[in-house]
């Protein structure tokens, strides 16, 4: 017999929605020094956008659906015009009448596809736990990106929990999963604005630098990547509230740790150098994969392999998206090429 959770189906997702102009650049400059810039574009930018976008180039075979505030302004058309052709219901993707829409100056070292965001809030910044409705939506899934920056959700109610909470416990208490990322800001602002909020998250992700900010623990990188430390990791986190899966990815793969004591671990696809152009979006590309085999009941190990081979296939553009392909295609990679 289904139950009501099984009858759900979809993806909705709320938070950052921005236009990322990326440039090309041919190194980092010093202070006052200059590089040149060797290519540019505009793409879509903020978890929200790149998911929905990501799932939409990945033919999810289910419904996908926006939650945000954008500006009354060409960004903001460009942005609702981008989801009406890939098949977004933005019908809770409100125009603010006096805020821009936030927008990212991506620059990207073409040598190293190493990335520098600068970044303008906008009508992010007012989001509120009141833009979130969830009575009629049948979605299975809500993805909330960015933790750290939406200043309005990321604010302290009277009880001193951060106001996102109340969209996450809403949001669940309708009968959705909430899976929840935050960004990577280097401050001590992790601790009190998103472990409050774990104990309403059923699916968090967050890649190296986030879970050394909210555990303490050091991971190490490259070669000296401690495998242990970065299941001990997720295991801090499970026991900080977080409901079902904890996702820490890293350049050289991911791990999947789980309440039942699972843990899998996934490397990345070992794409050529030639073929990498920028890895602006990798994160939530890889997110979108992960979502995707979530929402079809696939086993964690099977949805962590899809989510570094959708990240594999985003950086052969240097958008957040545009390269992305079909499930079949992304995973082909990963044949192709093989794993770390």
């Amino acid at each position: 017999m289904n139950t009501a959770a099984d009858q759900r189906r979809g993806l909705i997702a709320g938070g950052n929605w921005l236009v990322d102009h990326v440039k090309l650049i041919d190194s980092w400059p010093p202070q006052d020094g200059l590089v040149n810039i060797l290519a540019q574009s505009a793409g879509n930018g903020g978890g929200p956008y790149n998911v929905l976008k990501a799932l939409a180039r990945m033919a999810a075979p289910f419904p996908l659906e926006a939650i945000g505030l954008v500006g009354d302004d060409e960004n903001g058309r460009t942005i609702r015009a981008d989801c009406e052709t890939h098949g977004i219901d933005a019908r809770q993707l409100r125009s603010h009448p006096t805020a821009p829409t936030s927008y990212t100056d991506v620059m990207t070292v073409r040598s190293t596809g190493r990335r520098t965001f600068f970044h303008n809030r906008g009508a992010n910044a007012l989001l509120a736990p009141e833009h979130f409705d969830f009575s009629t939506t049948r979605a299975k899934l809500l993805y909330v990106g960015y933790a750290l920056l939406l200043d309005a959700l990321d604010a302290f109610d009277p009880q001193g929990v951060p106001r996102l909470a109340e969209v996450l416990r809403r949001a669940r208490a309708a009968g959705l999963m909430a899976a929840l990322d935050c960004v990577s800001e280097n401050s001590d602002r992790f601790r009190p604005v998103v472990l409050p909020l774990l104990p309403q998250v059923d699916v968090l992700f967050c890649n190296d630098f986030e879970a050394e900010k909210l555990t303490g623990r050091e991971l190490g990188r490259g070669d000296a990547l401690d495998h242990a430390a970065v299941a001990a990791a997720g295991h801090d986190l499970i026991q900080a509230g977080v409901g079902r899966w904890v996702i820490l990815h890293y350049p050289e793969g991911a791990c999947a740790i789980g309440r039942d004591g699972t843990v899998q671990f996934q490397g990345s696809v070992r794409m050529p150098a030639e073929l990498v152009v920028g890895a602006v979006g990798a994160g939530d590309a890889f997110a979108a994969g992960v979502l995707f085999g979530l929402h079809e009941d696939w086993p964690v190990a099977r949805s962590l392999e899809l989510g570094v081979c959708a990240a594999a296939a985003s950086l052969r553009h240097a958008s957040c998206s545009e390269s992305i392909a079909p499930v079949a295609e992304c995973l082909a990679l990963g044949a192709a090429h093989g794993y770390r």
